[in-house]
Parts: structure tokens; C-alpha cells; sequence
């Protein structure tokens, strides 16, 4: 009996089970949430997560005394690597700062606007004391940007050089017609040459030897003179820090990494 119930403890402990990272997921070290708080924040995260094909975070603090921006772009990158997919919602109880950052798809997927309207809900929950709501808040309203897609027209902006990029997208739309057309051009090729060519199997062979020509010159290009023009794009001046504009992303540098978000004072 003892044998059969070692057996059945083995293959238990081997067997795979889901369970929530709560205490990666949500990093209360402010101390705002209770357990069921954190249990049901690090849920929703989860779900998230299957959505970007990456992790979003919550980090709480009382002891930070880096400027938020920076200290929240470090634990994201720690957390999923350089310019991974992931979000991390910063809320500093020290400075009374909250700040947003974004890495991979979620810069695209939550454009300065869209970080403007998530901070503003988080930031009246935060100075209403209700820290669950904050969080929720984030959680919630990032799933609703992330389920109506990139908008079109979307664009990163580097803060520092102005230097923009656009982002393409194919809607299903443009996917077909490219199908269809690329189809009617291969069909019409295919028959074109089959027209012009009837010949019949194995009995043509081509003097390749007679008719080969192979004319060899020597060629030399010179770099004279090269030019490099930027323009910089002032960022206007605003409480969250943000670009602006509907489809837009303004992007820093910290670490190495690239990173998008916004934040503001509560």
C-alpha cells in the first residue's frame, strides 16, 4: 500500500499544473493589496499575457528613489528581456508617482493616447486611495486596446531624434485582393510561356557551348560626398508625458532597450 501511494505522490508532482505567478505577476511591495486582491489581479494579467504573447506586470513601492521612468523600464526589461513584449504598471507610493512603461508589441498596441486614457482612471483610483481599482483599471482597459488591435496609421516616435516609424499592417482586405492578384499574374505567366515555348519534350537541346557569350569588364564606384539629414519634433509639454497624437508612440532608451508609456503625479 505504502509503494502505491509513493507511486501515485511521483506522478503528481510530475504532472504539469497552471497555476498563477501572483507573486511575480503582481509585485506588491507597497503592501495595497490583500491576498484576494492580488489573486484576482494576477488572473486577469494571465489572460492578458495569452493576448500579446508576452507578460504585463504590477509593481508597488515605497522605498524607490530612482526617477519612476527609469526605475520602471529596468524591472521590465529584467523581467522579459530586451524589447520584449510586456507592459508594467508602476505605482510609487514614495514619490506618489505611477508610471506606464511598454516593450515590444505593447508599445504599438498602447499608444501614447491610449496610456493617457489608462493613466487617467488609475490616477483618480490612486488618489482616491482605491489601489484594487488602480490595477484593475490597467488590466482592463490595456485587454479593450489590445482586443481593437494597432490603430491604423500607428507610429513610433524616438523622443530623442524625432526620427519616426511607421507601422504596417495588412487587413484581411488587402490580404485577398494580393492573393487574387498575385494568382491572375502567375496563371497568366504560366501561360504565356506556354504559348511561346510549345516544344516538344526531349527532343530541343540548347548549343549553350556555341551561343554562350561572357563579356568581363572591371567596374569601380566612388563615394564622393554623403549627406545625413534629421529634424527633431518637439514634444509638447504635458502631465503624462506623452507624445500625443491618435496613433502615435513616443519611445525612449534605457539599458540598451526601447520602451514606450507615459506617467504623472497622483
Amino acid at each position: 500500500m505504502k509503494k502505491y501511494f509513493l507511486l501515485l505522490l511521483f506522478f503528481c508532482v510530475l504532472l504539469p499544473t497552471k497555476v498563477f505567478a501572483a507573486g511575480d505577476t503582481i509585485t506588491d511591495q507597497a503592501g495595497l493589496f490583500n491576498d484576494s486582491e492580488i489573486q484576482e489581479l494576477s488572473q486577469k494579467a494571465d489572460e492578458l499575457d495569452q493576448q500579446i504573447k508576452g507578460r504585463v506586470f504590477i509593481l508597488t513601492t515605497d522605498t524607490n528613489e530612482e526617477e519612476p521612468r527609469k526605475f520602471a523600464n529596468q524591472n521590465l526589461m529584467q523581467r522579459v528581456g530586451k524589447d520584449n513584449n510586456g507592459a508594467l504598471l508602476l505605482i510609487d507610493m514614495n514619490q506618489r508617482k505611477v508610471y506606464l512603461t511598454t516593450s515590444g508589441n505593447m508599445i504599438d498596441y498602447l499608444t501614447d493616447k491610449r496610456v493617457d486614457d489608462i493613466l487617467d482612471d488609475v490616477q483618480t483610483n490612486l488618489q482616491d486611495s482605491d489601489y484594487y481599482n488602480a490595477g484593475n483599471a490597467f488590466l482592463t482597459k490595456s485587454a479593450k486596446f489590445i482586443s481593437d488591435g494597432v490603430p491604423r496609421g500607428s507610429y513610433r516616435i524616438d523622443e530623442k531624434t524625432g526620427k519616426i516609424t511607421y507601422y504596417k499592417s495588412i487587413t484581411p482586405l488587402e490580404a485577398i485582393i494580393s492573393l487574387v492578384v498575385a494568382a491572375i499574374a502567375g496563371i497568366a505567366f504560366f501561360i504565356f510561356v506556354r504559348l511561346r515555348y510549345q516544344l516538344k519534350s526531349g527532343n530541343f537541346r540548347y548549343q549553350y557551348r556555341q551561343n554562350a557569350q561572357l563579356d568581363l569588364t572591371e567596374k569601380s564606384d566612388t563615394l564622393v560626398n554623403s549627406f545625413v539629414t534629421t529634424r527633431i519634433i518637439p514634444k509638447p509639454k504635458n502631465n503624462s508625458g506623452g507624445f500625443g497624437g491618435g496613433g502615435g508612440s513616443t519611445t525612449n532608451s534605457s539599458g540598451g532597450g526601447t520602451f514606450g508609456g507615459g506617467g504623472r503625479g497622483f
